[in-house]
């Protein structure tokens, strides 16, 4: 299984937070499974994703790739085994989150 960094755990908790704060138990449910298929994915091949979400390509890093699974951009690290460090809403601004 690939691990979450703590800004990425801390991000996914926010967003969850959030969803149930509005009632939104559903929109949970959704963003774990999202997460889960996104892990698997990287899992599969990480280097399969893109260098930086295509709204944002200044957060193109090295040694960082982007996927976006469901209504999620996730960023994970290209180390072995790879690490998921950020959790983003698609529509969010991205690099004021950061």
């Amino acid at each position: 299984m690939i691990a979450l960094s703590p800004e990425a755990e801390a991000q996914l908790d926010a967003l969850i937070a959030h969803y149930e704060a509005l009632g939104r138990v559903e929109a949970s449910i959704n963003l774990l499974n999202a997460l889960e298929r996104a892990r698997t994915r990287i899992a599969e091949r990480p280097e399969a994703g893109v260098p930086a979400p295509r709204p944002y390509p200044a957060l193109a890093k090295a040694g960082r790739r982007w996927i976006i699974e469901g209504s999620y951009w996730i960023s994970y690290s290209l180390t072995t085994p790879p690490v998921i460090s950020g959790v983003f809403y698609a529509m969010s601004d991205i690099p004021n989150r950061m």
